[in-house]
């Protein structure tokens, strides 16, 4: 995902009109920003870092989990890796796609300018250290995306035209329901409903096109270029828009065929490109190493030691990888299948991918290029405390430790991810937006035209407040979500459960080891 505080340095914004209009809404909406993300983001003193609660919860979620079901990222890696290969698919079971095209629509969803940006942001305030932690929170997010993933099946609704609609919209009001709970499963469902089609329209769209426009552009002349004037903005704008349009409009079928192609091409394209700065600065990798090792250990530099570098690589990873708020789960529910808990094994390679492949990948990269940029970054943070600089000119100047051109490689990953994130968010946006306005072909058609005339406006305008906003309330999210999953513990325990006797051949048995 996406995460608009760590890459401000790709949104664009011109002077004149356009920038009055954006000025006014920014000022505006600066008070009401500022004040939820204070309280959503509020950080605790511990050891001398800055902790947020959220972050907190969102780790403390994931260790839950991973002990709860006795390190089942470990156990279950190889039956995820089996059923995602397809050897098991089941044409004629109920729901709209295979698990590998539920994980790439899923894993486009949450892979996007984060992943480049925010993990430089990351390996700057905490040193080269940052990154062992960010794999361990990744690898701890795993288990949280098994347990959501599994509900998002388990409760989801089968339409009649054969579509699914699932979600935490569903396993909240339907799960909770069955445990005594259905006001409180009803309220908790309607409140994340709403944010969660609220960020898709903001977090999850405009901002997307609004990076991709802000790295088109520089890359082709910035402000002299031919996409500087607010006109060329508005013609960008309505082209994403169409191509968006043209994807989502098939559903979930049409999205995830489109993903199955779209993330493999990215990621490889990506990762071969950080594996070209690295090869070339081959020297460089065991004094990396050792500096990622120490520096979790022993960081210099940075607030709070230990855990402060701690945090910073944990908050990365729950940025990235949306382990614990449910989103990923509105994807994975579409899957043909018969048992939901094949879905949490398939699930739980998303964290894995997102965050312990593609986010090491930045990690790595930069801190083996150790370019002159990056130093003097570290240097200032050291001295103030602050980053001046945005991740992504970190990154491009790490690539460009090879050539030149390197960069452009970068511009085509960046559009790719948002182009993906946006149309994956559309799809998420829809399920929500249906859950509270039903489900008619009216309702539909309005949300997804809604959707891309707000992916024109994104493009013309930046609205930085509106964006930090979203932001903010798509980690309340967390709170509604994990609370409804411990809740929900004893259901996915006995669906593991049942699915493992069932592999054995004994449908009557339970596993004693779940």
């Amino acid at each position: 995902m996406s995460s608009h505080p760590l890459a401000t340095d790709v949104l664009a914004a011109d002077g004149g009109t356009i920038s009055s209009i954006e000025t006014a809404i920014n000022n505006a909406f600066d008070p009401i920003s500022a004040a939820v993300s204070n309280l959503v983001f509020f950080t605790v003193n511990i050891g001398g870092a800055a902790v947020p609660l959220i972050v907190l919860w969102l780790i403390v979620g994931a260790v839950v989990f991973t002990v709860a079901f006795k390190f089942i990222q470990v156990r279950g890696i190889k039956r995820a890796l089996i059923l995602v290969s397809g050897k098991e698919d089941e044409a004629d079971a109920p729901g709209e796609v295979s698990h590998f095209r539920a994980l790439t629509a899923a894993v486009s969803g949450t892979v996007g300018l984060g992943n480049i940006a925010g993990v430089a942001v990351a390996v700057t305030l905490g040193g080269p250290g940052a990154t062992l932690w960010m794999i361990l929170a990744g690898l701890l997010g795993m288990a949280s995306k098994f347990v959501e993933c599994t509900l998002g099946v388990k409760y989801r609704d089968i339409n009649e035209d054969g579509t699914v609609s699932g979600g935490p919209m569903k396993y909240l009001t339907k799960g909770l329901a069955e445990r005594g709970l259905a006001k409180v499963g009803k309220v908790m469902a309607v409140f994340y409903a709403i944010v969660i089609t609220f960020f898709a329209i903001s977090g999850g769209n405009m901002f997307q096109a609004n990076q991709t426009y802000a790295q088109v552009r520089s890359v082709t002349g910035g402000d002299d270029g031919f996409l500087a004037s607010d006109g060329a903005k508005a013609v960008f704008g309505i082209v994403v828009a169409l191509i968006i349009g043209l994807v989502i409009i098939g559903g979930m079928k049409s999205i995830s065929a489109v993903t199955a192609k779209l993330v493999p091409t990215m990621a490889l394209i990506y990762i071969v490109a950080c594996g070209v700065v690295i090869a070339v600065n081959f020297r460089s990798v065991p004094t990396a190493f050792t500096a990622i090792f120490e520096g979790a250990f022993s960081p210099e530099g940075v607030a709070g030691g230990v855990l402060g570098v701690m945090i910073i690589g944990f908050q990365r990873a729950a940025f990235s990888n949306e382990a614990g708020l449910g989103s990923a789960a509105i994807a994975h529910s579409a899957v043909k299948t018969r048992h939901p808990v094949t879905e949490g094994f398939v699930a739980m390679l998303e964290p894995f991918i997102d965050t312990v492949v593609i986010c090491t990948a930045t990690a790595l990269t930069i801190v083996i290029a150790n370019t002159v940029t990056w130093q003097d970054q570290r240097a200032i943070v050291a001295e103030t405390g602050e980053l001046p600089a945005g991740g992504v000119t970190l990154t491009s100047d790490a690539f460009e430790t090879v050539l030149p051109w390197f960069p452009y490689v970068l511009t085509l990953a960046v559009a790719l991810f948002a182009l993906s994130t946006a149309i994956t968010w559309a799809y998420y946006g829809l399920q929500a937006w249906t859950s509270l306005f039903g489900r008619s072909r009216f309702s539909r058609t309005f949300f997804n035209v809604m959707f891309c005339m707000f992916t024109v406006i994104g493009t013309v305008l930046s609205l930085g407040s509106v964006l930090d906003f979203a932001d903010a309330t798509l980690f309340l999210l967390a709170l509604v979500n994990i609370t409804g999953l411990y809740l929900l513990l004893p259901v996915v325990k006995r669906e593991l459960s049942e699915y493992l006797a069932m592999r054995r051949g004994e449908p009557d048995k339970v596993d004693a080891e779940v």
